[in-house]
C-alpha cells in the first residue's frame, strides 16, 4: 500500500492564518476565522443591532446536537439585551428566562404523530411557522432568525413588514452543488404524494418551500466554505452569504491521556451518508496489528451489513453515548469521511480532544490537510486505508496534529467565536435592511 509520508512532510501550511477562499481576493462576509475584537470593547454608537429580535428553530433550547447549537446562539442575543422571543419545541436551560421563550412543547400536531416520519416532520415545522409568523405580524420585532425549511410563511410577513431577515442553512443549498438548471416542476411532488390525499400530502416539504425562502431571506448563514459554494454555483450574491462556523465547548472537549495502542475513533451515526461503510472496509484490508477502532453512535440498519461484512476483533461498537467527550479523548485518531455535511460538529469536539483527524472537505472546514489531519475525497476507501496507515506508522506526526488541532478551535472556534460571529451577522443584516 502507498505511504503517504513523503506528500505530508513535503506540504507544509502556515498554522493558525485567517482563512481565505482559492482564488478570490475578497473574503465571504464573517469569513476570518482569528477572533474577532471583544465586543465589549466596541461602542454601542457603532453597532447597528436589532433591539428585539425574533428567532425560531424546529429543536429544543438546551440539550445535545442542535439543541445546543439553539442555546448558544440565543445567549449572543440575550446578553446582549435585545432578545424578544424564541420560538422552539422545548426549553431545557434556566439561564435565559422561560417568559422570553414560547415553547411548543404541547403542540396540537402530536394528534397525528402516528403519521409517518415526513409528512409528521413537515407539519410541525409548517406549524412553527405559522405560530413565528403571528407573532412577526404584531410588529414588535425588527429581526427575524430562523432555519431553512422551517419559515416560509414567516419570511413573507417579515417582507411584507420589512422586517430583515436572516435564514440559517443546516447543510447546503437544496440542490447539492447542481448548476442552476430547470427542474420538472412537478416530477416530485408526484412522486412523493401519488395516491396520497390532497391535503396530507400539503404537509411534506417540497423543494419549492426551500427555493423560495432562500430568495426571500436577506441574509443566508452558511456553515463552511464547501457549503457556500453550493449557492455560488447557482448565482446567489457573495453579500447574501455569511459565514457562520460552529463552535465547542473546549472545557468540556479537552485532550486525554493518549492510549499505549493505536485507536481509531468513528464519532456519529452509523449511517452510509457519514462514510461508515468505506471507514469499515479500510479497516478491514488493513488488519492493522495491536490497534483497535471504537464507533460511537447509534447503529442504524443500514450499517448492519457493512459491520457484518468487514467485521473484525478488534472492533468496538459503542452505540450512542451522552458523552462523546469521553471516548473521543481516549483516542489516537478521529476518522469521519462524510459525503455530505453542513459543518459537523464532531469534527469540533474532535479537534478539541487534540486528535488528528482523517475527514472531508465535505465535513466542514475545521481540519486543514496536512495540518490537522488528512483530507480524503469521499467514498475513497484508498485514500482512507492510507491514511489510517500514515499515523499508524507515525506517532511524532499524530501528535504534531493533535496539537494544532487543539489550538485551532481554542483560537478560531469556541462558543465565544460563534456568538461573536453571529452578532457580525445580525449587524450585517440590520445594515442591508437601511
Amino acid at each position: 500500500m502507498k505511504d503517504t509520508s513523503s506528500r505530508l512532510q513535503t506540504k507544509q501550511a502556515p498554522l493558525y492564518t485567517p482563512h481565505v477562499r482559492q482564488n478570490s481576493c475578497k473574503p465571504m462576509l464573517g469569513e476570518t476565522l482569528n477572533a474577532p475584537q471583544s465586543l465589549r470593547s466596541a461602542s454601542p454608537a457603532v453597532r447597528t443591532l436589532p433591539r428585539h429580535l425574533l428567532y425560531s428553530i424546529f429543536a429544543r433550547i438546551g440539550g445535545s446536537g442542535l439543541d445546543t447549537d439553539a442555546f448558544e446562539t440565543l445567549r449572543a442575543s440575550y446578553r446582549g439585551g435585545f432578545l424578544g422571543k424564541a420560538i422552539a419545541y422545548d426549553n431545557r436551560q434556566t439561564e435565559i428566562p422561560a417568559s422570553l421563550i414560547h415553547s411548543l412543547r404541547w403542540h396540537p400536531v402530536r394528534l397525528i404523530s402516528f403519521f409517518d416520519r415526513p409528512y409528521y416532520y413537515g407539519a410541525k415545522k409548517k406549524y412553527l411557522d405559522w405560530i413565528a409568523s403571528r407573532h412577526l405580524a404584531t410588529g414588535r420585532y425588527d429581526l427575524f432568525h430562523s432555519w431553512s425549511g422551517d419559515c416560509l410563511r414567516s419570511l413573507q410577513v417579515a417582507k411584507q413588514r420589512r422586517i430583515p431577515s436572516i435564514v440559517e442553512i443546516p447543510t447546503w443549498h437544496r440542490d447539492g452543488g447542481k448548476k442552476k438548471a430547470d427542474w420538472p416542476k412537478t416530477t416530485e411532488s408526484a412522486n412523493k404524494t401519488r395516491g396520497v390525499p390532497t391535503w396530507k400530502a400539503r404537509l411534506l416539504l417540497q423543494r419549492k418551500r426551500f427555493i423560495e425562502e432562500y430568495q426571500l431571506a436577506d441574509l443566508l448563514l452558511v456553515l463552511s466554505e464547501r457549503a457556500a459554494n453550493t449557492f455560488r454555483v447557482r448565482g446567489f450574491p457573495e453579500e447574501k452569504l455569511f459565514y457562520l462556523p460552529r463552535g465547542v465547548d473546549v472545557e468540556r472537549f479537552k485532550p486525554g491521556n493518549r492510549p499505549a495502542k493505536f485507536r481509531a475513533v468513528f464519532s456519529g451515526a452509523l449511517i452510509k451518508r457519514k462514510g461508515i461503510q468505506h471507514v469499515l472496509e479500510a479497516w478491514h484490508r488493513l488488519n492493522l496489528p495491536d490497534a483497535e477502532l471504537w464507533l460511537v453512535g447509534h447503529v442504524h440498519d443500514e450499517a448492519k451489513p457493512f459491520l457484518k461484512q468487514f467485521w473484525r476483533d478488534n472492533i468496538r461498537v459503542v452505540g450512542f453515548a451522552r458523552d462523546p467527550e469521553n471516548y473521543l479523548n481516549q483516542g489516537t485518531v478521529h476518522v469521519f469521511p462524510s459525503q455530505w455535511e453542513g459543518s459537523a460538529k464532531v469534527t469540533y469536539e474532535a479537534a478539541a480532544c487534540a486528535l488528528p483527524q482523517i475527514t472531508t472537505r465535505e465535513a466542514g472546514d475545521v481540519v486543514r490537510d496536512s495540518v490537522e489531519g488528512i483530507i480524503v475525497k469521499p467514498g475513497d476507501v484508498d485514500a482512507i486505508a492510507a491514511a489510517l496507515q500514515h499515523l499508524y506508522r507515525h506517532p511524532e506526526i499524530v501528535q504534531q496534529m493533535g496539537r494544532a488541532a487543539r489550538r485551532r478551535v481554542v483560537e478560531n472556534f469556541t462558543w465565544d467565536h460563534f456568538r461573536t460571529r453571529l452578532l457580525g451577522a445580525y449587524e450585517t443584516a440590520m445594515r442591508m435592511a437601511r
